[in-house]
C-alpha cells in the first residue's frame, strides 16, 4: 500500500493509520521506510492515528481532534510534557506505562466529562491520576501469593501444531510449518497469562489449538482435570461452556442480520442455560448492563455500534456462559487507545468479579505487561522466555524478547 502511495512521488502523503494492529517491529520498520521515503523526496506526511506514542516517533508537530474540532495544536514536545485540554491527557494517560504497574488504566472520564452538552473538566493532572491507579509492590506480592496457592486449571504438554506443505503433480507433503512446535506452561485459576510475539510467530495457533478450534499434530492439553486433546466431538462441545475466546475482530464476529441481544443469547440457548427465553433475556440485559452498554441495546444490529462497543458485545457473549477460562485473542489491538482502556479495565473487573482465568494474547508487549500476572515470549513457533512481566521487560534474556522491547515507541 505504501509502494502503492509513492508510486507517483507525491508532494505530500497522507497515511491513515497505516501501522494500526501491526506488531512493533514490522510497525517499527514501516516508520523507518516512511521516514526515509520522506526524506528521500521532499515529502510532507499528515500522519493520522489514535497511537501518541507513534506521532513522538516520527512527528514534528500534532494536531489533536475531539469531536470534529482541533482541541489544541504545537510542537510534539510542548503538547507531550504539557498537554493543556483535557481530552489530550486522557489520550497521554490511558497507554499502558512500561515503567510501572497500574491496577487500572486511566482514561479520558478521568479527566473530563460530558454533561448536558457541556465539557466539564475534573481538574486532574497526570501525575495524580497516575499515583492514585499505581500498585504497591505489596499489593502484586499478595496477589501473586494467593494465585499460586491452587492447582493449575489449565496444563499445556509439548503442544505441536504443524501444517503440511504440499507440492507437485500429487500433492505429496514436502515439508511442514510448525506454527506450534513443543510448548509447554501451566495456567492457574484467577491468573492472566500474556501471550506475546511477532506477527506468525504462532500465539493466535496456540490459542486455538488449546480451545481445538484446530487439531494438535501432538501434545496435551488438560483442563481442570480432563484430557481436552482426548475427548470426541459431543464431550468437546459440553466443555466448551467453560472455555470461551474473544475474538480479535469485533465487526467480522458478530453476524450482521443477527440483532446482538439474539448474538448472545445464543450460546445460552445452545448450552441450556436458564429454564426459557425471558430468563435468559433477562441474563443478557444484565450482561449488556456490566459492559456498559443499556438494554435499548438488545434489539439493535451490529452495524448501529462501534468498535468498541461491537467488542463489549463479544465480552458479553463469552462470559454469558459463566466460563472458567476465556482467551482473548488480539482482543484490543484494532481499537483506539482510549477504547483501548476501557476494554482492558472491564475485563480486569469481570476477571476480579467473576474469578476468570485469561490467555490474553497480543502483538502489544505494553498492553500484555499491564493485564499479566506472567508473561510468554513467543518466537517461530516456541517460547523464548517466560515469566514475570517487569522482570523481562527490565531484564530480557532473549536477543528477540530484547528486540521486541527496543521496537516499542517509547513516546516523550
Amino acid at each position: 500500500m505504501i509502494a502503492m502511495a509513492m508510486s507517483c512521488e507525491p508532494s505530500i502523503l497522507i497515511a491513515d493509520e497505516p501501522t494500526t494492529a501491526l506488531d512493533v517491529t514490522v510497525q517499527a520498520t514501516i516508520l523507518d521506510l516512511m521516514r526515509q521515503l520522506q526524506q528521500e523526496n521532499e515529502m510532507g506526511i499528515l500522519f493520522i492515528t489514535h497511537d501518541l506514542g507513534v506521532i513522538a516517533e516520527l512527528a514534528q508537530r500534532v494536531v489533536v481532534m475531539y469531536k470534529g474540532n482541533i482541541v489544541e495544536e504545537g510542537p510534539v514536545a510542548e503538547i507531550f510534557k504539557n498537554p493543556k485540554h483535557p481530552y489530550t491527557k486522557g489520550l497521554l494517560a490511558c497507554r499502558p506505562p512500561l515503567t510501572h504497574k497500574l491496577k487500572k488504566l486511566p482514561t479520558v472520564a478521568d479527566f473530563m466529562r460530558q454533561e448536558n452538552g457541556n465539557l466539564i473538566e475534573t481538574g486532574e493532572s497526570l501525575e495524580a491520576v497516575t499515583i492514585k491507579f499505581k500498585v504497591t509492590e505489596e499489593e502484586l506480592a499478595v496477589r501473586k501469593t494467593d494465585l499460586y496457592k491452587k492447582e493449575p486449571i489449565l496444563k499445556v504438554e509439548n503442544l505441536a501444531t504443524w501444517f503440511p506443505i504440499k507440492k507437485g503433480v500429487f500433492s505429496r507433503t514436502r515439508d511442514y510449518v510448525k506454527a506450534v512446535d513443543d510448548v509447554s506452561f501451566d495456567v492457574f485459576p484467577g491468573e492472566t497469562v500474556g501471550l506475546v510475539g511477532e506477527s506468525g510467530c504462532g500465539k493466535t495457533t496456540l490459542g486455538r489449538t488449546i480451545l481445538r478450534l484446530i487439531e494438535p499434530t501432538s501434545g496435551k492439553v488438560w483442563f481442570n482435570g480432563s484430557e481436552l486433546t482426548g475427548l470426541g466431538a459431543s464431550e468437546m462441545r459440553a466443555k466448551r461452556r467453560d472455555i470461551q475466546i474473544i475474538f480479535q475482530d469485533p465487526y467480522s464476529s458478530l453476524n450482521p442480520r443477527m440483532e446482538v441481544g439474539a448474538a448472545i443469547m445464543e450460546p445460552m440457548n445452545v448450552h441450556g442455560i436458564l429454564a426459557n427465553e425471558k430468563e435468559r433475556k433477562e441474563r443478557v440485559i444484565e450482561l449488556l448492563k456490566r459492559v456498559n452498554l443499556t438494554p435499548e441495546h438488545f434489539n439493535r444490529y451490529p452495524h448501529e455500534f462501534s468498535g468498541g462497543q461491537r467488542q463489549r458485545i463479544c465480552i458479553a457473549r463469552a462470559i454469558a456462559l459463566q466460563p472458567k477460562f476465556i482467551i482473548c485473542d488480539e482482543s484490543v489491538s484494532a481499537l483506539d487507545v482510549s477504547v483501548q482502556a476501557q476494554v482492558l479495565n472491564l475485563l480486569n473487573e469481570l476477571r476480579d468479579d467473576f474469578g476468570f482465568t485469561y490467555i490474553f494474547i497480543s502483538h502489544d508487549l505494553s498492553v500484555v505487561k499491564f493485564m499479566s500476572d506472567r508473561m510468554i515470549v513467543m518466537n517461530k513457533g516456541k517460547i523464548e522466555e517466560m515469566g514475570d512481566p517487569e522482570l523481562i521487560y527490565k531484564n530480557p534474556q532473549s536477543e528477540y524478547t530484547r528486540k521486541l522491547i527496543a521496537a516499542i515507541p517509547k513516546g516523550m
